[in-house]
């Protein structure tokens, strides 16, 4: 397999949603065009020389999980969250590792795709833990969501739409398979990692790993893990082809550029939504000022467009200054 000592680096961090292409049709067969897909977009990077760790969301497959433990209540023991993430990490990653090493092969590419199953610790006092904010599952009537309530989950109305479970989101300070990756992306491995934004964990009295009921957004964990083994390059795949100010509106304007101190005005001016891009533009500031590079940037754009964009056609680039 080819060594990547020389090849510059990239983590490229895809969207759950991403792999749900229809909500009417959201099906394993459908997930399975949305990855080969996906696949395709990151074997052309690595065709171009890149070697890539992926990353991905798992919101929409989450949701499916807690509906069949729902339904299956009566017959079988439910899954548990810390569990649920695990088991979404392993399908999706074997869904991306077989379509991606299925690419290198047709191509000839001396590559190939592993997955890991990856942790990520956090803070055992997070203020997150006592103001749970992150919905997972489905949309339900206020009666069935009281149900929920009563079984110990905290519930919120979801802005007219219906109410669902939040749990809480803590901030990551750790991948605590860091180093094993690094060291598969040296010798050349294309890795898919921290899915779902990893399994979050503390360390116990002993110093032990144990679950905490939460999730970690896959976006943060991703920057983190893109500065701490040292990235040329921090990729969010996502729903827009670029990052806009006034965005929807009459003004509006497509954003080629950006410096860090940029960014950061847009965001106190209030251009990027809390649940959708602000928090991937947070990502991208962490990523660009915790790089030990200084040539190291982050860069938006959607599926479609990500080799225009990695050709400087297209997307929001996020720089220091």
């Amino acid at each position: 397999m080819t060594s990547a000592s020389n090849s510059p680096v990239a983590v490229v961090a895809i969207g759950g949603n991403s792999l749900i292409t229809d909500n009417k049709d959201p099906g394993v067969p459908r997930q399975w065009d949305a990855v080969r897909e996906t696949a395709r977009n990151v074997a052309d990077m690595v065709q171009e020389g890149w070697t890539v760790v992926v990353t991905h969301g798992n919101g929409p497959q989450v949701g499916f999980i807690l509906r069949r433990n729902e339904l299956a209540a009566p017959e079988v023991h439910p899954t548990p969250l810390d569990l649920i993430v695990a088991d979404t990490q392993g399908s999706i990653g074997f869904m991306l590792q077989q379509a991606l090493n299925n690419e290198f092969f047709q191509r000839k590419i001396d590559r190939q795709c592993i997955t890991l199953i990856t942790q990520v610790l956090v803070a055992a006092d997070d203020p997150a833990f006592q103001n749970p904010s992150k919905p997972i599952g489905g949309f339900m009537s206020e009666a069935n969501a009281r149900e929920f309530e009563r079984d110990g989950w905290q519930v919120v109305e979801d802005a007219g739409r219906g109410w669902r479970r939040v749990v809480a989101s803590p901030e990551p300070v750790e991948i605590i398979e860091e180093k094993a990756i690094a060291d598969a992306v040296r010798m050349g491995w294309i890795v898919v990692s921290v899915g779902g934004g990893g399994i979050p964990v503390v360390r116990n009295a002993k110093g032990e790993l144990r679950s905490v009921f939460a999730v970690i957004d896959k976006d943060r964990a991703s920057s983190i893990l893109a500065s701490r083994i040292d990235v040329d390059l921090f990729l969010i795949s996502t729903g827009v082809e670029k990052v806009a100010i006034n965005f929807g509106k009459p003004d509006q304007v497509d954003l080629d550029q950006i410096t860090v101190t940029t960014a950061r005005r847009y965001m106190a001016e209030g251009h990027f939504a809390p649940g959708s891009m602000k928090p991937k533009i947070e990502a991208c500031i962490r990523f660009v000022e915790n790089s030990a590079k200084r040539d190291a940037c982050a860069l938006i754009t959607n599926p479609a467009n990500l080799g225009r964009a990695l050709r400087g056609e297209t997307g929001t680039r996020i720089v220091h200054g």
